[in-house]
């Protein structure tokens, strides 16, 4: 069984791509981020047609997660129980709207979540506590789903918006100094990372591709992937029983170049039966 995750940055703008990037890897699910368009806008019949079921969930042009699987797609839902909503108006009196950042279905015995981890944008801004209440709700569900069961095949997957080691960025003083009041190196952050393998789970990509400055986005602006200037923000986090499954990890960097490129890669993750 092949799994893998991609950030696509638009799939309006990119199911053809993505089309060829599953039939070149021979991907069984794909959990994909940052769709950014409505339900009906979603380009389902492209997938389809090349034999994968689809479950999408976006609100607005912003966001949006789905899951592409030719394995089985069911028990499908559009959130995590008890995750956080954000609205810019903080005295407004009702609760703020959930965003479309987490997608959960279970594909060939694997409960899978594509998720989008806000992303935070500056330490003095509201969407900073946000994005730590986001991980903290997150990191409390997954923990549970793991004392329920010990044995369940769960994948944690997606853009987690956090650089949790130094070395998972071109340059952490570079970066710093180019971003002030940055997040994604913050303690907290990555304090709130971390918390997963407290959870019991095992970021399997890290196990597999443990080399320094293996990066999986590169902005589009000032020659970020010609010069190597990128980031490792994109992880999957396995439950005991299917990190123990995964044979090797791919980090797809091919899928930067070209025409049309999104500015994150695939990681691709191979489960032995």
């Amino acid at each position: 069984m092949r799994v893998a995750t991609w950030n696509v940055n638009s799939i309006r703008a990119r199911a053809e791509r993505v089309v060829a990037f599953l039939e070149r890897s021979d991907t069984d699910v794909l959990a994909i981020q940052e769709t950014k368009c409505r339900d009906e806008q979603f380009p389902a019949a492209v997938f389809t047609e090349a034999g994968y079921e689809v479950a999408h969930v976006g609100h607005s042009q912003w966001n949006g997660v789905a899951i592409l699987s030719r394995i089985g797609l069911k028990d499908v839902v559009t959130e995590f129980c008890g995750q956080p909503g954000f609205a810019k108006d903080a005295d407004t009196l009702l609760p703020p709207p959930v965003e479309a950042r987490a997608l959960g279905a279970t594909c060939g015995g694997v409960r899978l979540w594509s998720l989008y981890v806000p992303n935070g944008r500056a330490t003095c801004d509201p969407h900073y506590a946000y994005k730590l209440a986001w991980l903290r709700a997150l990191q409390e569900q997954a923990a549970e789903w793991l004392l329920a069961d010990q044995a369940a095949q769960i994948a944690l997957l997606g853009d987690w918006n956090v650089i949790p080691q130094d070395t998972d960025v071109w340059d952490v003083a570079d970066y710093a100094r180019a971003f002030p009041g940055a997040t994604h190196i913050t303690t907290p952050e990555r304090a709130a990372f971390a918390a997963f393998a407290a959870a019991g789970y095992r970021e399997v990509s890290r196990e597999h591709q443990p080399e320094p400055h293996t990066y999986t986005y590169w902005d589009y602006q000032g020659l970020a992937f010609p010069t190597n200037k990128g980031m490792r923000i994109d992880f999957a986090w396995a439950s005991p029983a299917l990190a123990d499954r995964v044979s090797a990890v791919v980090i797809d960097r091919d899928e930067r170049k070209g025409k049309g490129a999104s500015d994150h890669v695939p990681v691709i993750l191979d489960l032995a039966d």
